[in-house]
């Protein structure tokens, strides 16, 4: 008997995840800390009829993101802990990637305020990265998020507690991330605009020697874990 675990699902497109768990057709949704808002951009694209605003800390990307407008898709700059937005406003929250990079103190708070603008039956799609895998243990030479990652988990534990949330789905899968260069991989993960990681000669050595040997002929290619929690507001 083969008692192996199976693999997790590889996702290419974390749109299909959400669009199976969520309705999405004729939503007011909010993306707490929505980079460049790609998955909000697909969504609207798929369903014209709904409505996004992203919100964003980097004052460089939430230029960039005003520089490239969309119908039905507002921007401000503003961060999950103070949401400068009114009562029972959304249908549906997005933190994609993003609860981990609300400051650890400001995490209870951050989710009580998602709460406060979503209606009631609102739902809350929190999607973060797994402290594991590869990809991982390169990042973590220049970036370790573990403390974060696991404070964001237990910040969504702690908020289950409070009477206000019902977890209504939980998912792991995997998201195949690619790189064509070491190049590539230190402009966009080792050189963000929201975070100064403190990269000199030695630490971009150590990372170099790290993520060399996942290279191929057509760059490299990691499978990063993730794990969606799906809370629905009371």
């Amino acid at each position: 008997m083969n008692t192996t675990p199976a693999a997790p699902d590889l996702v290419e497109d974390e749109l299909e995840v959400l669009a199976a768990l969520v309705p999405l057709a004729g939503r007011h949704i909010i993306e707490l800390g929505c980079g460049a808002a790609a998955l909000s951009r697909k969504l609207l694209a798929r369903f014209a009829d709904s409505q996004v605003t992203g919100l964003e800390v980097d004052e460089r990307q939430h230029a960039k993101n005003l520089a490239a407008p969309q119908p039905c898709l507002h921007f401000m700059a503003a961060g999950a802990q103070a949401i400068p937005l009114p009562d029972a406003s959304f249908d549906l929250a997005l933190m994609l990637k993003s609860l981990h990079h609300v400051p650890m103190p400001l995490m209870a708070q951050a989710l009580a305020e998602v709460a406060r603008v979503l209606r009631p039956q609102g739902l809350l799609y929190v999607s973060e990265p797994v402290f594991d895998g590869p990809l991982n243990e390169v990042i973590r030479l220049f970036n370790d998020e573990q403390v974060v990652r696991a404070a964001a988990q237990a910040a969504l534990d702690e908020a289950l507690t409070t009477g206000t949330w019902t977890q209504v789905a939980d998912r792991r899968f995997e998201m195949p991330v690619h790189f064509d260069s070491f190049d590539t991989f230190e402009r966009r993960m080792m050189r963000p605009t929201f975070a100064d990681h403190a990269i000199d000669d030695a630490k971009l050595a150590r990372v170099r020697t790290a993520f060399e040997p996942h290279l191929r002929s057509d760059g490299a290619h990691f499978r990063r874990p993730m794990h969606v929690r799906l809370l629905r507001r009371g």
